[in-house]
């Protein structure tokens, strides 16, 4: 058994893994097999009913947990493996342990867990129906609101998840343009289709053959995609680079406004994937914090404050491409979560959201900082303020993170070791002064450790 407090064990020495650099080209691979790695807590943080609970999921699921939520990803002994409800900003796990939350299930609760008014307008949408035959009208309804918020939108389509969108875009660009090729940052992490799995097993390297790579805030490496026999169809890029096991980067000056410039020139469409960010920094589209427009713009996460639905927003120009293009699913009419997105957004816009977010998370980083700093550590809290992400410096494999967030989660907040973090507008300054307690407990803990 491995024992976090100390440090690295033999259980993470010899296994390769990926870790992204500033240029991205890397995955979701794992340093360890989450089957033999344990971490045992030192506090009365007990995970008694989630262990036994893990301990059954391995039965009858490959892995237990899979995807994003595996369990090596978090730190076990401390982080909960199954939680039991949630409200607010605040987590309880199935031993009844309360968490406050800054990963906000990896960020779709934009406006908190069981937020009164999404909840209402489900309810009331759930009532008189769901799924049915053909669409209800707060399909309509919400295209009208997202084109109305939206600069440079005149139309909206629907699905559920972020890689529904990513990957329908570019059918969308490649119909509108006649071309096949497509570019996005190396390593990005677009969603789970072949095009742009980042682990690859599974999928054939020609699901991969119209797409070629380029790095991030820097245009010389995008022109060289330009050259490509064929030209290209479509440019995909995030608002800002938020790779997990890497810190954020904001685009540097002139970068996407070079993308957009770029891709008006030469005729391709400039895609942004908003599926991560969308509506925490600015209502109408991350990228206009920036002063750019592009083509087509794509929304999950926060949409819907955790019911499933994605969007996809369009020009004028690429509608009839948008209609050619045959793209359907089985839930594909739910209305409830066309209901709950409705009322997220105007929950967003009465509150003035990405306001309220950026203010909540200035006073964690902040926080934060200084008592990294009395501490004696050395971190870099990366991303902007409403979806930030600390690390520590000299913490190549991430030992310090991880122990970290483990003594953060003993102690009753819940944060990634790995991955950034999510403030939502449920956060209160009472909810970032009690977690700053708990962080600089966890400092504390950190540093007596490294003394001893």
């Amino acid at each position: 058994m491995c024992c976090w407090r100390t440090g690295p064990c033999s259980c993470f020495t010899g296994v390769p893994w990926a870790r992204p650099d500033h240029l991205g080209a890397v995955g979701w691979a794992l340093p360890f097999d989450v089957s033999v790695v344990h971490f045992t807590a030192v506090s009365e943080h007990v995970l008694k009913n989630s262990e036994a609970l893990y301990d059954r999921a391995r039965r009858v699921i490959p892995g237990g947990l899979y995807g994003h939520q595996a369990r090596g990803l978090l730190t076990r002994g401390s982080h909960p493996v199954f939680l039991e409800s949630a409200s607010g900003c605040r987590l309880k796990d199935v031993d009844g342990n309360e968490y406050i939350d800054f990963l906000c299930a990896y960020g779709p609760m934009v406006v908190g867990y069981g937020n009164e008014s999404v909840e209402h307008a489900a309810a009331l949408q759930r009532e008189a129906c769901d799924t049915m035959n053909v669409p209800a009208p707060a399909m309509v309804e919400l295209a009208e609101k997202l084109v109305g918020m939206t600069p440079g939108a005149d139309w909206a389509l629907f699905a559920k998840n972020g890689s529904d969108v990513t990957t329908w875009s570019l059918a969308v660009a490649r119909a509108a343009t006649g071309r096949d090729n497509v570019a996005m940052v190396a390593g990005t992490y677009h969603g789970v289709h072949g095009w742009c799995n980042q682990l690859e097993k599974g999928f054939p390297g020609s699901e991969r053959s119209a797409v070629v790579n380029f790095v991030w805030n820097d245009l010389d490496s995008l022109d060289r995609c330009l050259a490509v026999e064929g030209g290209l169809a479509a440019v995909m890029v995030t608002p800002f680079r938020h790779e997990a096991f890497s810190d954020s980067l904001l685009p540097a000056d002139g970068f996407l406004e070079g993308v957009r410039e770029r891709c008006s020139k030469h005729g391709a469409v400039m895609i942004i994937d908003d599926v991560r960010a969308g509506f925490r920094l600015h209502l109408g589209g991350s990228s206009q914090l920036w002063g750019v427009t592009p083509d087509l713009l794509l929304y999950s996460k926060a949409l819907a404050n955790g019911y499933p639905l994605s969007a996809m927003l369009g020009v004028d120009s690429l509608r009839s491409a948008a209609r050619e293009v045959f793209y359907t699913g089985t839930f594909g009419t739910q209305a409830v979560p066309l209901a709950a997105a409705l009322a997220t957004l105007d929950c967003l816009e009465a509150l003035d959201g990405p306001s309220v977010m950026r203010e909540q998370g200035e006073s964690l980083c902040s926080g934060l900082r200084e008592q990294a700093q009395a501490a004696g550590f050395g971190v870099t809290i990366s991303g902007p303020a409403a979806i930030p992400f600390m690390t520590f410096i000299d913490d190549s494999e991430f030992d310090l993170s991880r122990r970290f967030a483990g003594l953060c989660a003993d102690g009753g907040v819940f944060i990634h070791p790995l991955h950034n973090w999510f403030l939502s507008t449920a956060h209160s300054a009472e909810d970032i002064e009690q977690a700053l307690s708990i962080t600089a407990d966890a400092f504390s803990s950190l540093a007596q450790d490294r003394e001893g």
